[in-house]
């Protein structure tokens, strides 16, 4: 696979905060903005990547994760829904959630164990993908990003100070850190 690397998009970038365009040409431009987005992703060892989070308003994700019975799964999906279970069926699983956007820290969310997700490939064919287990949280995480959510967004508002807080304490160690390493060199 092919593929720029991009930088991701962090939080507070207006991209990430608000809904993504729909897609409507299913082209060789779409084409390459997958292989970026899949680089993009294995470089910061993600397991999911929504367009904005490389700073390209437009309803895509990829991902590559496996399900609740260990197989993996990889594509992408274009202009996504997802259906989550009726609430009398809806299960859900309290896991660590992370994001590429919020580099660092992890925080418990929980989200239904099973998604449905529909969408198109990148010829513009209809996708459905049956996620269980991190698939699921994946599809929904995903497809959060592109409605303008992020998963701290979900979080009680004490959950996602402790998030932020820790965000930026990384964030300030890592500039700190290449501010010593400039003045050493």
């Amino acid at each position: 696979m092919s593929g720029q690397v991009r930088p991701i998009t962090l939080v507070g970038t207006p991209v990430l905060h608000q809904p993504c365009r729909t897609v409507e040409n299913f082209d060789a431009a779409l084409a390459e903005l997958a292989d970026d987005m899949f680089a993009s992703m294995y470089a910061a060892e993600g397991v999911g990547l929504a367009a904005n989070q490389i700073g390209v308003d437009l309803r895509v994700f990829v991902y590559d994760c496996d399900d609740a019975d260990g197989r993996q799964h990889k594509g992408t999906v274009v202009n996504p829904t997802v259906d989550l279970p009726e609430l009398g069926e809806r299960r859900l699983d309290e896991g660590d959630e992370g994001c590429l956007s919020v580099p660092g820290p992890y925080a418990k969310l929980a989200r239904p164990d099973r998604a449905t997700c529909h969408g198109f490939d990148l010829q513009g064919a209809p996708v459905t993908i049956e996620g269980t287990g991190q698939l699921a949280r994946c599809l929904q995480h995903e497809t959060d990003h592109l409605q303008g959510k992020l998963y701290i967004d979900r979080l009680s508002g004490r959950s996602r100070k402790k998030v932020l807080k820790q965000y930026a304490e990384l964030r300030a160690e890592a500039a700190a850190e290449a501010e010593g390493a400039a003045a050493d060199g």
